[in-house]
């Protein structure tokens, strides 16, 4: 009797606290690539920048009023600079380059973006009073600061970088560069609080203040082992800082802290999720004796006591028809171009609604050509699909859909000998082909990231409702190199002459991605 009284109580209460658990946010709060987070709140709304490296436009903000659902709202910068590797010119490309890890602030009224990169050689800093419609003032000086992280403390200004031993400046009043003479050590050798056995040395430096302590968080890995976030802390911020090991758990790590208006504390941390990219995490933060305490028991929960998250696709990817009312030809901000694109080469009003893309030189591999458009892939399915007017292409011209990183591959049209023949390429290997008829054609390609099983398929429809599999299927992999998830991207290229085009009547993306995984 026991055991069946035992079993009526699960079947009634099972339910309920599934539906408990529905009602609550989960881990991870995207699953899309949205690495090196800074966070900053505003009265009741959160705004959050974040890498995309090459892509432009660059520096993606995020907005949110619960921490959990984001929607793009702007970047820092359309170009942040023009030269050989950001135009993919000249043998010369931005891959895993461009900008990195930025630094979200406010001050005064002002917002301030912060960034660095090796493609330009500088230190960057963007400023505006109108975060989510305007327009960003840049600051620019050399070096390049690794990992940087700014701090206003009252009438002086303060950036933190390094990797190991961790490094301060002091910047002059009008943020144009370095005070000189005030570069010193602020922490020598970071991670030795991890242990001697260290192969990345402290980075990723994110400096807050709570009450009378500054708060430095940083990454480490050690050899064998995994990310793992570190805390430092002082009365002062030039210190002297002590400091412990604050989470090691799945290598969620690298981020800082954020408070809500109701005085709860979390740490916005990410996740190395293979082809994917590098997914977001919020970690709930007690604290204890003046330090941040991270988890439940040492450990990221899988849900979390913040509103759930919307079913359904991401708000930092969109379904675009090509359609534009009031001669508005712009693109929505989910759309990043593969480098600096070439603006008089793309449009969308010479055949109203479809995205031409035009080629404005001779390429000789995917990876080349400069006007390819993408948006994030997403887990843990993920399918894009487009319909492609191919009239345009010229002899030896390519066009089609690409799943974007040093590993792609593609599905597409490829003009030659007079015909058209549909093809797959995977990583320069063409591994299916077959003649086209007409000058339409339906193409897909299809994600699962789920418990990184990193498989991509490719299909192909001759009206949109039938779809057959071609090729062979893509392991995709996450590569340094392009230190990015995969990305869907819109692309075509000329390989022997330049002039043809291809038009893109939709890009439709669908998905089981949600921020509620059960």
């Amino acid at each position: 009797m026991r055991v069946l009284y035992t079993w009526f109580f699960a079947l009634i209460l099972f339910p309920a606290l599934l539906f408990a658990q529905n009602e609550r946010a989960s881990n991870p709060i995207i699953f899309a690539d949205v690495p090196d987070l800074s966070m900053i709140r505003v009265g009741e709304t959160y705004y959050m920048s974040s890498t995309t490296m090459h892509m432009s436009p660059g520096v993606p903000i995020m907005k949110s009023s619960d921490l959990v659902n984001w929607e793009l709202v702007n970047y820092a910068y359309h170009t942040l600079v023009d030269n050989p590797a950001m135009n993919l010119d000249q043998g010369q490309n931005s891959y895993g380059k461009g900008s990195w890890a930025s630094c979200l602030r406010y001050h005064d009224g002002i917002f301030f973006l912060s960034t660095f990169a090796a493609t330009s050689g500088k230190t960057h800093i963007f400023k505006t009073s109108d975060i989510e419609n305007g327009t960003w003032e840049e600051i620019s000086f050399e070096p390049s600061y690794h990992d940087h992280t700014i701090y206003f403390d009252e009438d002086k200004t303060y950036m933190i970088w390094g990797a190991g031993d961790l490094m301060i400046v002091e910047l002059e009043k009008d943020l144009s560069g370095v005070l000189a003479g005030s570069e010193r050590v602020l922490v020598e050798n970071a991670s030795v609080v991890a242990g001697e056995n260290i192969g990345l040395p402290a980075e990723g430096s994110q400096i807050f203040k709570k009450d009378n302590y500054y708060y430095l968080l940083n990454i480490t890995w050690p050899k064998g082992g995994m990310r793992t976030v570190l805390v430092h802390r002082s009365e002062k911020i030039t210190g002297p800082y002590e400091g412990k090991v604050a989470l090691h758990d799945r290598g969620i790590a690298q981020g800082g802290l954020i408070d809500t208006p109701d005085g709860n504390w979390f740490a916005y941390l990410f996740r190395d999720y293979g082809a994917v990219g590098r997914i977001p995490y919020l970690v709930p933060v007690d604290w204890v004796d003046g330090w941040p305490v991270l988890g439940e028991e040492g450990k990221v929960p899988d849900f979390l006591d913040l509103p759930s998250g919307k079913r359904g696709i991401p708000m930092i990817v969109a379904t675009d028809d090509f359609v534009r009312e009031d001669h508005d030809y712009t693109l929505p901000l989910v759309w990043q171009w593969n480098h600096n694109p070439i603006n008089t080469h793309w449009s969308l009003k010479e055949r109203p609604g479809f995205l031409r893309l035009r080629n404005d030189r001779v390429d000789s591999h995917v990876l080349e050509t400069r006007n390819t458009l993408t948006q994030r892939t997403f887990g843990p399915k993920s399918n894009a699909i487009t319909k492609l007017d191919f009239t345009g292409l010229k002899e030896g011209d390519n066009a089609g859909m690409i799943l974007l990183q040093k590993e792609y591959g593609f599905i597409g049209v490829k003009r030659a000998s007079g015909k058209s023949n549909l093809i797959v390429e995977i990583s320069g290997e063409i591994t299916a082909q077959i003649p086209l008829e007409g000058n339409i054609v339906y193409l897909k390609a299809a994600c699962d990231f789920e418990n990184m099983k990193d498989q991509a398929r490719f299909y192909y429809s001759l009206d949109g409702e039938n779809w057959e599999q071609i090729g062979d299927i893509l392991s995709m992999k996450y590569t340094l190199p392009h230190f990015m998830g995969y990305r869907f991207g819109l692309f075509s290229f000329g390989t022997q002459s330049k002039g043809g085009f291809a038009d893109f009547k939709f890009f439709k993306i669908e998905g089981e991605g949600r921020n509620d995984e059960e």
